[in-house]
């Protein structure tokens, strides 16, 4: 492997998991709308589970989105 294909998958390495920090992240916001006196008293359901929901989805599902992405542009 060369420097330059060390580069990349190191990249794309970080990208993974950046993906699911992100959504980890946003999930727990999510959460602490949802639940607490954040923004308003006893929560906001309507704005927190559309959070949870996208936060889980881009968690779950992003790595694997990428990596089909990478895959095509490899031509794989």
């Amino acid at each position: 492997m060369t420097p330059q294909d060390d580069d990349l998958w190191r990249n794309r390495f970080v990208a993974v998991n950046l993906v699911r920090i992100a959504g980890t992240l946003v999930v727990l916001v999510g959460l602490a709308l949802w639940q607490t006196d954040l923004i308003v008293r006893g929560g906001i359901p309507l704005l927190g589970l559309p959070l949870i929901a996208g936060g889980l989805t881009a968690s779950f599902w992003g790595p694997a989105a990428l990596s089909r992405h990478w895959k095509r542009q490899d031509g794989r």
